[in-house]
This record gives C-alpha cells, structure tokens and sequence, in this order.
C-alpha cells in the first residue's frame, strides 16, 4: 500500500488560477493522486491569497493550501484562515497567530501530517522563529500519531532549502521548497527515506519573470521606479512534484510535474498588446 502526494508550486494570479482549473482534473486522473498540496500564497494578483480565491482554488481540487511569508497580505484571511483547516500558514508563526501551520489528514485510511515553515534568510518584511528549532518539537508531538509526515518549506534561498532537506533527512516522509517560483530539478530521495526538491515552480506562465510579464520587470530593474507588475498568459504550466510514500512513512518516489495548459488567445493577446493586467 502506498499514497501518491501531488505539491504544486506557487499559484500565480488568474493565469494560474487557470492553469489549476484547467489542467488539475487530468493530472488527478491521470497520475492516480490521492492529495493535493498547492502553495496558495500568490493567488489573488500575484501578492498574497484572499478568501474567494482560497475557496476557489479548493473547488477546484486542491485539498490543502500552503502560505508563507504573504499570508496575511489580504485583510479577509486574517479572520477566513481561522475557521478553514483547509489551510496552512507556517508553524513558526508567534503563538496566538490566527490559523495553523500543520495539520493531520486521512488519507486512504491513514493519518497523514502537513507542516508549512517559513525561512528566515531575505524576508525584509517578517521575521519568525527559527524553522529548523520550530520543527523539532513538532515532529516530536505528530510522530506520536503518524510516520507520514511531509514539510513544505517556503524560504528564499536553496541554501537554506536544501540544509532543511539533509536536517530532516530520515525524521520525514519529505521536504518540498516553495517560493522562488523556478522549477528546480534536483528532485531526490535522501538516505533512502525522504524526497526533496529545492522549489517545485508555479502554477501560471512559464514565459515570464516569476509569473508575470517581463516587459514591466525589466523596466523595474532599469528605472528603479515601482511599476505594478502585470501576470502573464504565456505558455501555461501546473509545475511541482508527485511523491509516493508507503505506510512506514518511507518515500518510494519523487517525480517531477510539468503539464502544459492551453491559455485564452484573447488573454495572450491583451499581453502582447500591453492590456493584460
């Protein structure tokens, strides 16, 4: 016996709100999923996730949204996050944060525990408690009840990234990198026990900067004037990766995800002429 895992990489904007409509059914079926993880936290114009989007992006399909550093952007999920179990904010969070930053699910008969941990390196805006003590403790309780644990990181840099994977080598089923919007592809299974990969990419367009055009981001880095950025429709994709584990907790598993999904010509279209938005 075993369980398939989908994570998808961050959703950005509606682009990737379509991509998720459109192309998440398939992959369920085709792939034999039996979770959905999605990193939620760019869904509402890039820049954090509102709850009509969080209901939506659930609607869809996905079983359990992830956060990070952008979780409180929007006003509504101050309140929304704490009556929906449905979503995660990172666990590192002060007590008395609203919400919950893990969660235990069951899934083909088993419990199955979600973490979500925020990074500390390059986030100007939040500091929170250090990840790697955070987590140690929480291990502790969940493995009380279950050895299916997953932790999706949401950090900057693959440093840090990758030090949480050998950290948590063995004491998780895996470790998946969110945030930097980059597929990578050092997808792998660490002392024979836990998959890992760097950052699993994005949900929306894989020609851009980040999800969004890059006409308005190159003008940024020129100029040095904030511009609002403006996603992209360009060559959709449902980026992340499928782990499989067993009833030990074990990863058996990790494949990478890149399903391409086809986008409103008239969408494609408002972009190139500079009226996307």
């Amino acid at each position: 016996m075993s369980i398939r895992v989908l994570f998808l990489g961050e959703i950005v904007a509606n682009s990737g709100l379509h991509a998720l409509k459109e192309g998440l059914k398939t992959l369920k079926e085709q792939e034999g999923i039996d979770f959905v993880v999605a990193n939620g936290e760019g869904a509402t114009g890039g820049f954090g996730i509102g709850k009509n989007h969080a209901l939506k992006i659930l609607k869809m399909g996905v079983d359990l949204i992830t956060t990070g550093e952008k979780t409180f952007y929007k006003k509504d999920m101050v309140t929304h996050i704490k009556a929906n179990p449905k979503i995660l904010r990172p666990a590192n969070f002060p007590k008395g944060t609203p919400g919950r930053g893990y969660a235990t699910y069951t899934i083909n008969g088993w419990p199955v525990a979600f973490i979500n941990l925020l990074g500390n390196s390059g986030f100007n805006r939040i500091h929170l408690a250090n990840p790697f003590l955070a987590v140690n403790s929480l291990i502790e309780r969940i493995k009380e009840e279950t050895p299916l644990i997953f932790v999706q990181f949401h950090a900057t840099t693959t440093a840090e990234k990758q030090t949480m994977a050998h950290y948590l080598a063995t004491q998780v089923s895996a470790v998946i990198g969110t945030h930097s919007k980059v597929q990578t592809a050092d997808m792998r299974i660490l002392k024979e026990w836990t998959a890992a990969i760097t950052d699993t990419g994005r949900c929306g367009s894989c020609q851009s900067v980040g999800g969004f055009t890059p006409d308005v981001e190159i003008e940024r880095f020129i100029t040095q004037i904030p511009t609002r950025s403006r996603h992209s429709w360009e060559r959709l994709e449902l980026q992340g990766v499928i782990v499989e584990v067993n009833e030990k907790g074990r990863a058996t598993e990790i494949a990478l995800v890149k399903q391409p999904v086809a986008a409103p010509e008239e969408e494609i279209q408002n972009v190139r002429t500079g009226f996307g938005h």
